[in-house]
């Protein structure tokens, strides 16, 4: 398999978790971003129930954690990202009501109809979009609400590079009206869409990803499969400066509909 036809699921998973572990995000986002996602949520209480799935290292369970009361659960699969997460909340005094537990998407350790809120920045792709919709509803009380941030086409046609690359890292990635359907399908009343801007991308994810390459190959100086893993990430940010017009992420906040 040549180097520009692998994603990054061709690589192990200790290897990733350690790349990112040194990024206080793992993807395209910021607290901006994460705050007025946010204001699009009512009726959140000191007694909400609230998880982030896919959570990483947590900085935007972190932001939320110090603008809504209640209590939040991170999950994610990397225990190394979980251990950071949980440190993150000692230090800013959050961890009586934010705790990071090692756990599958797709085998959520929480009761049907338990929560007010499912967080989910850059991660649902993992199990992919509609299966997440679906799946992550009967957790959540009737009126509850999703928020997730989701690679999306902003153009119903783009050029063969872009596409084959997007095709291989991620076949589901649709355009927006498509996903609100999703949405609307699985039984949510979408609320809000908006586009996540470009700064999230460079100045919030490109630009700390340069200092996360630099300690990841002085780590694993000689290292092949790090040295490509590394050159998977720079590609990442040579597309997008050149295809950012056609694709990028869209956050979307729906209500699950009281049937």
């Amino acid at each position: 398999m040549s180097n520009e036809n692998k994603t990054i699921h061709d690589f192990e998973l200790n290897l990733i978790c350690d790349f990112f572990s040194n990024m206080e995000r793992q993807g395209p986002g910021s607290p901006e971003v994460t705050l007025k996602a946010l204001s699009f949520i009512d009726n959140l209480t000191d007694k909400s129930l609230i998880a982030d799935i896919g959570c990483g290292t947590g900085g935007q369970t972190m932001v939320l954690a110090q603008h809504v009361p209640g209590h939040i659960t991170g999950l994610d699969l990397f225990p190394g990202f979980i251990n950071l997460f949980n440190r993150n909340a000692r230090q800013l005094n959050l961890q009586n009501r934010v705790k990071g537990l090692v756990g599958s998407m797709d085998n959520l350790p929480f009761q049907k109809e338990e929560l007010d809120l499912i967080w989910s920045e850059g991660a649902i792709y993992n199990i992919g979009f509609e299966r997440g919709l679906n799946e992550w509803r009967e957790y959540l009380k009737p009126g509850g609400y999703i928020a997730v941030s989701e690679s999306s086409w902003f153009t119903d046609e783009r050029p063969a590079e872009i596409n084959d690359f997007w095709m291989d890292a991620y076949p589901e990635i649709d355009t927006i009206p498509n996903q609100v359907a999703k949405i609307h399908k699985a039984g949510y009343l979408p609320v809000a869409t908006f586009i996540l801007p470009e700064n999230c991308w460079t100045k919030h994810y490109f630009t700390p990803k340069i200092a996360a390459q630099e300690i990841f190959l002085n780590k694993y100086a000689g290292n092949k499969i790090a040295e490509e893993f590394s050159a998977l990430q720079s590609i990442e940010e040579v597309l997008y400066s050149k295809y950012k017009s056609f694709y990028g992420y869209t956050f979307f906040i729906a209500k699950k509909i009281k049937l």
